[in-house]
């Protein structure tokens, strides 16, 4: 990378690191947030299975 060619990549930083950044951050937000919808609806499957062979 030349001198010449750094304000580019500032520019180029600056115009799609912060997009990039927040769509990690969703990302990583929705994750945890699938996780535990995850081990809910398996929670939800025993407490099916508990239920149908009760009766």
């Amino acid at each position: 990378m030349t001198p010449a060619e750094t304000p580019f990549w500032i520019a180029l930083l600056g115009n799609f690191g912060f997009p990039i950044a927040i769509t990690v951050y969703l990302f990583l937000r929705f994750e945890k947030k699938l996780d535990n919808l995850g081990d809910v609806i398996m929670q939800l499957v025993e407490v099916i299975k508990t239920a149908k062979y009760s009766k």
